[in-house]
């Protein structure tokens, strides 16, 4: 089973990225859960999401507290949230900032794989507005999966209701480049920090 912590503020698409993710992967044939977790906050307060994926029916409904791969949204978590809490030794840390992967492996004192992705910049080069869609397709070009194909038909089923057409093509354009910053068709643009 793999495992995913979403950390980011209240409208930054931390449950989006965690339902599209899910959405992919149970277009994949895998068996899937999402989830968010938050009470009363409002808009800009620190919000978790979670996936679960696995080859067998999930049984378990409790919150993702040892992740395999913790994803980001904002930057400035760092610094409140203890956000690699319980992050299994060798899992992946994906950050949405321009900061160097081994300034956040000194700040947080975490092993594994640390990996940063301007999310804001790569959205903002294709006409996006949304990071959370940029490291999506990140997340899933480290793991391996899902499919790029299945996070564009994700994307195009949830989103394409929710932002219209017009919105949407930014959207899958923003998915794409996260993809490709790490699945190595931009490998001059990105740095890993590995254990």
């Amino acid at each position: 089973m793999i495992e995913i912590r979403w950390h980011g503020r209240g409208g930054q698409g931390a449950k989006t990225g965690a339902h599209l993710f899910a959405m992919a992967a149970l277009e994949s044939g895998r068996s899937v859960q999402a989830f968010p977790e938050f009470g009363p906050e409002r808009s800009g307060a620190p919000v978790q999401a979670y996936d679960r994926i696995d080859e067998r029916p999930i049984r378990r409904r409790d919150a993702v507290t040892t992740p395999d791969a913790v994803v980001v949204l904002d930057p400035s978590l760092l610094r409140e949230v203890d956000v690699a809490a319980g992050l299994r030794p060798g899992g992946l840390l994906l950050v949405n900032t321009d900061r160097r992967p081994e300034d956040i492996r000194a700040q947080l004192g975490v092993g594994g794989t640390v990996l940063c992705v301007p999310g804001n910049s790569l959205a903002a080069e294709v006409g996006g507005r949304h990071a959370n869609v940029v490291l999506l397709g990140a997340l899933a070009a480290a793991l391996g999966e899902p499919p790029l194909p299945a996070l564009e038909q994700a994307a195009s089923d949830l989103l394409g209701e929710k932002l219209g057409s017009a919105a949407l093509e930014p959207a899958l354009a923003s998915l794409a480049a996260g993809y490709r910053y790490l699945a190595g068709e931009d490998a001059g643009r990105r740095v890993a920090c590995l254990a």
